[in-house]
């Protein structure tokens, strides 16, 4: 086959190889490498922080190398869609590819957790920032049929980052190397940075003339922080307290946009009859379920014996499953896409919570009976998400008018980061109260496990049942 017909082979294909041609290629880099950075950052993070508290001490401050960066990186997604005029979407990369590197190099040269702490929210503006260009470019360098397949790839692109981030963080995390974690992702963004205006198209700004919702921005970041600092607490009642707090917090900041003039979200966003609502819900909710895995690594080593290495790898099945699932139903469309969104729900809710019966079993000799079909469990759980996310993502583009397009692209990530903050230290308090530290041991262990995954699959029927009525949204 000539190279023509082989062009034209992929070009008629529903591949997702489809964004790497030629017309595609060079934006497809640029976008797939911000995700990259936010994406394998967060592992590499999470590999090397205990050998930074045993280096420079800051264990008070521990949570909150995780916490800032999580608010942070809300706060740049934000300024995507509240950037001041005059400044377009190829220059917001351009300055959060560059924010990125300086983050990373204070916190390279930290001499004590407070500093590791700005540089990880300097890091944390910058990546939330590309995350979140990311999806505001979409409209801009894909044909409306390749919207689904570039969510695809920002899929695929955190599952490989399981894999690569705990790698790269291996690497330093011994002694004085954790410094280096920090510098070998500052090429790539300066690469990037200086690559933006040549591969990146120049978009017409064509946002309405508003003003900046102050109120609504420092209420979500309150609840982040608050719901982030939450999942630090080992106190139950402190924690739910927290957590009780943000969730005003955000109500608050809903009852002010819905009323505001000036607004964080799209139209429409904080009002349920409205299908833009709908989705950012199912968003929400099938988030907060998937953010239980947090426990799974652990219950894996203390009831069924699986060493720690290996209970990391298990859990990346959860990355695993939401990157076949996505390359699955990537191109599918119309009533395709709606079933794959609301079968997606259900698997996922349904998948969570046979991880009550499987997962939370007295199992120290590791019988794959047990074993197997939990990680089963963890792959459905990642393979339910990612069934449907693409195809909210989306429906998301598809339900705002264009003057609303990039805060309608900014609030994607900013649901996914609240779901992640919430889910985190929601599984916190229901594990504390089920018996994890009290009675403690492997029968408190069982508890906890049976009830977290019991409670954690209900927001998966809020999923559900937001994605059910979307039917008269699809394509």
């Amino acid at each position: 086959m000539s190279n023509i017909d082989q062009t034209a082979a992929v070009s008629n294909s529903s591949s997702v190889f489809r964004l790497f041609l030629p017309e595609h290629l060079p934006a497809t880099l640029m976008l797939a490498g911000g995700v990259t950075l936010y994406a394998v950052e967060s592992y590499i993070m999470a590999t090397i922080a205990p050998s930074i508290v045993r280096d420079i001490g800051g264990l008070a401050l521990f949570s909150w190398v995780t916490s800032l960066f999580v608010a942070a990186a809300v706060l740049g997604s934000i300024f995507v869609a509240m950037r001041p005029r005059g400044i377009g979407l190829r220059s917001v990369y351009v300055i959060a590819a560059l924010v990125f590197g300086v983050g990373s190099l204070i916190a390279a040269a930290a001499p004590s957790m407070p500093v590791v702490l700005i540089g990880r929210a300097v890091q944390g503006l910058g990546t939330g920032a590309l995350a979140a260009l990311g999806y505001a470019f979409i409209r801009f360098v894909y044909p409306e049929p390749l919207w689904p397949k570039a969510s695809t790839l920002y899929a695929a692109i955190w599952g490989v980052a399981t894999v690569i981030g705990p790698t790269l963080g291996g690497f330093f995390s011994s002694g004085h190397a954790w410094r280096y974690a920090f510098i070998v992702l500052v090429p790539l963004g300066l690469l990037m940075a200086i690559l933006a205006p040549r591969f990146l198209p120049e978009v017409k700004d064509d946002r309405e003339q508003e003003k900046t919702p102050v109120a609504q921005i420092g209420l979500l970041l309150a609840a982040v922080l608050m719901v982030s600092a939450a999942g630090a607490i080992e106190t139950t009642g402190a924690k739910a307290a927290l957590i009780a707090a943000s969730v005003i917090a955000v109500a608050t900041m809903l009852l002010i946009e819905r009323k505001s003039p000036n607004r964080l979200l799209p139209s429409g966003a904080v009002s349920l009859s409205q299908p833009i609502a709908r989705v950012y819900l199912a968003m929400l909710a099938m988030t907060v379920v998937l953010v239980s895995d947090v426990f799974i690594p652990y219950f894996l080593q203390t009831l069924h014996g699986v060493a720690p290495l290996l209970s990391g790898y298990l859990v990346a099945l959860v990355a695993l499953g939401w990157t076949f699932a996505a390359f699955l139903s990537g191109s599918w469309t119309g009533r395709q896409a709606y079933r794959a969104i609301v079968i997606g729900a259900l698997i996922e809710a349904a998948a969570t919570a046979s991880l009550a019966i499987f997962l939370a079993s007295d199992n120290p000799e590791g019988h794959m009976p047990f074993i197997v079909p939990a990680a089963i469990g963890m792959f459905m759980m990642g393979f339910g998400i990612g069934l449907g996310w693409a195809h909210l993502v989306a429906m998301v583009l598809r339900l705002v008018a264009d003057n609303e397009q990039d805060k309608a692209s900014s609030a994607i990530p900013t649901m996914s980061s609240l779901g992640g903050a919430f889910g985190a230290a929601f599984s916190g308090v229901i594990a504390n109260g089920a018996g994890l530290v009290d009675p403690g041991g492997v029968a408190g262990s069982i508890s906890a496990a049976h009830w977290l995954y019991v409670a954690m699959a209900l927001p998966g029927i809020v999923a559900i049942v937001a994605a059910m009525t979307l039917r008269d949204s699809r394509n």
